[in-house]
């Protein structure tokens, strides 16, 4: 005698095959629609997105720093407060002097006049028009060709010296002073380093102090 079945069990086993397509199939559906409008050979994730397929929007160019080729920018407004640069009173203005002489931009030895300066700051590869303005000796200039003042002969070093340049920003390299929320001024990198030879020299260690307790 056959064992009885349940009206539940029943209509399971009819039914069931049905109710998993009827689920199953706009799944598949959706699948198939996804890949046939994709590119072939990427997924429908890589299809365009017409939000965000126009051109990027770069920040703009920090104050101070020299020009870059991606903004093309050919000068930026000075972005630091610094003293006057320690140019020599009997030497400056340069142009007193050099507006009389033809410009001669041939690498050689000073043997008339600046014979006091003695270049150790990358000599092989660098000399005197590669910072100094050929033109007019009152100006620097970047490897770029943009003239710049003394005042902003930062912009100059920090063309090679970038980890110093961008700590130097930040108040950790040299010296900074003024109100931690307000303005500051920045000592030039001239005024700790002679730029033709900016390698401190070695220093006599002094004395310890004396402790209070030995004073009488």
């Amino acid at each position: 005698m056959a064992a009885a079945v349940s009206p539940k069990n029943y209509f399971l086993s009819r039914f069931e095959p049905l109710l998993r397509a009827f689920l199953v199939a706009p799944l598949a559906v959706a699948m198939v629609g996804s890949c046939q409008s994709a590119p072939a050979g990427k997924a429908a994730i890589d299809s365009p997105d017409p939000v965000h397929t126009g051109p990027a929007t770069l920040p703009p160019p920090q104050n101070g720093l020299p020009p870059d080729p991606i903004h093309s920018v050919k000068e930026e407004p000075k972005g630091f407060a610094v003293p006057k640069p320690p140019l020599s009173k009997e030497l400056w203005p340069c142009q007193d002097c050099h507006e009389a002489q033809v410009p001669n931009p041939v690498r050689r030895e000073l043997k008339e006049e600046h014979t006091n300066i003695h270049l150790h700051h990358d000599e092989a590869n660098r000399w005197c028009l590669d910072c100094h303005n050929k033109d007019n000796r009152d100006f620097l200039h970047l490897a770029s060709g943009v003239t710049i003042t003394f005042d902003e002969s930062y912009r100059l070093c920090g063309q090679c010296h970038g980890t110093q340049y961008r700590d130097w920003k930040s108040g950790i390299h040299g010296k900074r002073t003024g109100m931690w929320d307000g303005e500051k001024q920045y000592l030039l990198c001239v005024h700790c380093h002679n730029p033709h030879s900016p390698h401190f020299k070695p220093l006599k260690p002094e004395a310890p102090p004396v402790r209070p307790t030995l004073i009488r």
